[in-house]
C-alpha cells in the first residue's frame, strides 16, 4: 500500500510539473558526491569505524517545488556490503509567509530505503518521512533556527523488525560568519536531537552535534563543500561514544 502511495504521489507531482512547465522554467538536475569519514545516521554509526560514500541525483521539476532525489550509499571499505542501499525520495519544498518575520521554509518528503543485498523477508526495505522547517527571518541576521522530524517504519506489515518504528526530533541553529579574505561565509551549526523509540532506542535526548562548513565555488555550476563536525553522544542506546568526523561534498548542477 505504501509503495503504491509513493508512486501515485510522484506521478501526480510529475503531471503537475509538466502542466506548468512553460510558466515555471526548466527541469533542474544536480549531482552530489559526498565522502564522510564516519556516517552518523540520526546519531548512530551506520558503518562502524568506516567512512561512507554517497552519490545523489536531485531532479527539480521545473521550479514547482516538487522533485525527487535518488541516493546510493555505501561504506568506503569492506565489511558492510549488505548495508549498501538506495534511497528514493520524492519531495515538495516551498516557503510560507514570505516577507514576514515568521517566514517559514519547509521541505516535506517520503523516502523508500532499499537494501539490495538483503533478502526481502529480512525487512530490507524501510519508509521514512522527513518534515523539515527553518525560519530565516525570525532571529537577528545570520541566525537560522530549524526543526526536522523523522518518522521511520518497515515498508511491509508483519515483519520481524517492526520494532524499528519511531521518531527522531532535531532542533538546530546555524549562523553564517563572514571572515575577511574568505569569499564565502563560514557556517557554524549546532543541533540537539530527541530520539523517540526509533530502532528500539530509548525515549530520550540522544546527541548534540556542532559543525563548521563553507561553500567554495569552483565554477559557474560546480561547488565544493568541506565541513568538520563533532557529536556529543548522550544516550548509549543510540551511540556509546562521542565522534568527530569530516564531510566533503562536490556538487554539480547541469
Amino acid at each position: 500500500m505504501c509503495k503504491k502511495m509513493i508512486l501515485v504521489l510522484f506521478i501526480a507531482a510529475l503531471v503537475l510539473a509538466q502542466s506548468v512547465q512553460a510558466e515555471e522554467g526548466k527541469l533542474g538536475v544536480s549531482f552530489d558526491l559526498t565522502y564522510t569519514s564516519k556516517w552518523l545516521s540520526k546519531g548512530a554509526e551506520g558503518y562502524g569505524q568506516k567512512g561512507g560514500l554517497f552519490k545523489t541525483i536531485d531532479i527539480d521539476l521545473y521550479g514547482t517545488g516538487f522533485g525527487v532525489k535518488v541516493t546510493h550509499r555505501n561504506a568506503t571499505s569492506s565489511g558492510y556490503v549488505d548495508k549498501q542501499r538506495f534511497d528514493y525520495r520524492p519531495y515538495f519544498k516551498s516557503q510560507a509567509f514570505e516577507d514576514k518575520p515568521w517566514a517559514t521554509n519547509y521541505n516535506i518528503s517520503v523516502g523508500y530505503e532499499h537494501y539490495p543485498g538483503l533478502a526481502r523477508h529480512k525487512a530490507n526495505t524501510t519508509f521514512e518521512w522527513i518534515f523539515a522547517f527553518s525560519w530565516p527571518n525570525i532571529l537577528p541576521a545570520g541566525f537560522i533556527p530549524s526543526y526536522i522530524a523523522h518518522y521511520e517504519y518497515p515498508a511491509e506489515s508483519g515483519e520481524v523488525y517492526n520494532h524499528i518504528t519511531g521518531w527522531v526530533h532535531r532542533f538546530g541553529l546555524s549562523y553564517d560568519l563572514s571572515v575577511p579574505d574568505i569569499p564565502q561565509a563560514l557556517r557554524l551549526s549546532s543541533e540537539i536531537a530527541y530520539t523517540d523509540g526509533l530502532g528500539g532506542a530509548s525515549h530520550d535526548w540522544s546527541y548534540a552535534t556542532f559543525g563548521l562548513s563553507t561553500v567554495l565555488k569552483l565554477g559557474d555550476n560546480t561547488s565544493f563543500v568541506p565541513g568538520v563536525y563533532h557529536q556529543l553522544s548522550m544516550d548509549d542506546s543510540v551511540n556509546k561514544r562521542d565522534v568527530t568526523y569530516t564531510m566533503l561534498s562536490l556538487r554539480y548542477a547541469f
